[in-house]
């Protein structure tokens, strides 16, 4: 018998304590490294980091390195040495593109290269999760175990949680019950939780749909500024609903609602890159010099409660080919698309564009 956690459950308590500024130790390759997120680092614990050692490296995205003009010797990151005198707002302002335009100038940096960056890697992927900048200040630790014990902190074997991190994962249905909506009075809405921990999802189920033929489906990606909101920003509000009229009238249909704010970066990332297309930059630009890529969701979650809810065919409601072929990847046939082009305004007309142009959207 055993309490410990397991690997899931290191990966969940990793992410809580990155959010808190709270650090983690990451293991394997025959190294150990202690991880602290950039934009959750404090003084008083960068201190501490310096207390321990005085060589102190910030690990960055290639795509911010890029902006940045610093030179990628590792694909996909960067391992920025950090300055003796480098303070939290150093240490932030590598990490968070707000201020580049007022201040372009961060270095210059100088880029560690050579030696395994396995764990560095793992350390970003766990930050991106956690739904923070992808950015991590590490040292290394000769003790891990004992420095483990001491301080109470959360040993994650970086092998094991890249892999789980990058599989898909189980959702587990939850409870579901009858909800009677403007789109249609047959409305159900399930809900399924991942055996990561992370964020529940939701499948709103209209009419009784034959499970032995294609469903009309959408996959629709959370939007709280244009679900919730209104905004005029996107056309996930004016899709949303179309989407959901669209199977009331047919009488059937499953609208997969994933909560994978902002393309997966979460809602303060997205509001990030929103401050961002302020300054004059698009959506994947800004999410570029955010040290993101264009789209970071994952739309395997779609599929497996598809197939929790026995559909293995649709309809798929999308502009999107990338779901399309997602979908087919992932075991669910799509026999037909049916596009869903609504939304369109003044304010929101160029961010169509770039969807079109950069991301393959049919619009």
């Amino acid at each position: 018998m055993s309490f410990a956690p397991n690997i899931l459950e290191l990966i969940a308590r990793a992410r809580s304590d990155l959010r808190m500024g709270v650090p983690v130790i990451m293991t394997g390759e025959g190294q150990a490294l202690l991880v602290a997120s950039a934009e959750t680092m404090s003084e008083e614990r960068l201190t501490d980091f310096r207390g321990l050692a005085p060589d102190l490296v910030l690990v960055i995205t290639a795509r911010r390195a890029e902006t940045l003009k610093a030179r990628v010797y590792d694909k996909d990151i960067a391992r920025i040495r950090m300055p003796a005198d480098a303070t939290t707002r150093w240490v932030h302002c590598v990490a968070d593109p707000s201020d580049d335009l007022m201040m372009p100038m961060k270095g210059p940096l100088a880029v560690e290269r050579d030696g395994n960056v396995a764990l560095h890697q793992t350390a970003i992927s766990l930050a991106k999760s956690a739904q923070l900048l992808p950015a991590v200040v590490v040292l290394s630790l000769r003790d891990a175990g004992n420095f483990a014990l001491e301080h109470g902190l959360t040993i994650v074997p970086a092998s094991l949680a890249a892999a789980n991190m990058a599989a898909a994962h189980q959702m587990d249905s939850v409870i579901h019950a009858g909800l009677p909506m403007r789109a249609a009075e047959s409305g159900r809405l399930h809900i399924y939780r991942p055996d990561d921990g992370g964020e529940e999802h939701y499948a709103i189920e209209i009419g009784k749909p034959s499970r032995d033929k294609p469903v009309l489906a959408r996959l629709h990606s959370a939007c709280f500024t244009g679900d919730v909101l209104g905004s005029l920003k996107c056309d996930c509000g004016p899709q949303l609903n179309a989407a959901l009229m669209q199977m009331g009238r047919v009488g059937e249909g499953v609208l997969l609602y994933l909560n994978q704010e902002g393309r997966g970066i979460g809602l303060a990332n997205k509001m990030r890159a929103y401050s961002l297309q302020d300054q004059g930059f698009d959506t994947v630009e800004a999410n570029h010099r955010l040290g993101f890529e264009d789209d970071e969701r994952d739309f395997r979650i779609g599929a497996s409660i598809l197939k929790k809810m026995g559909f293995s065919s649709v309809k798929l409601l999308t502009n999107n080919p990338r779901k399309i072929a997602m979908m087919e990847n992932e075991g669910i046939k799509v026999t037909e698309r049916v596009e869903l082009k609504v939304g369109e305004n003044r304010f929101n007309s160029a961010y169509l564009a770039t969807k079109a142009a950069k991301s393959g959207h049919l619009l």
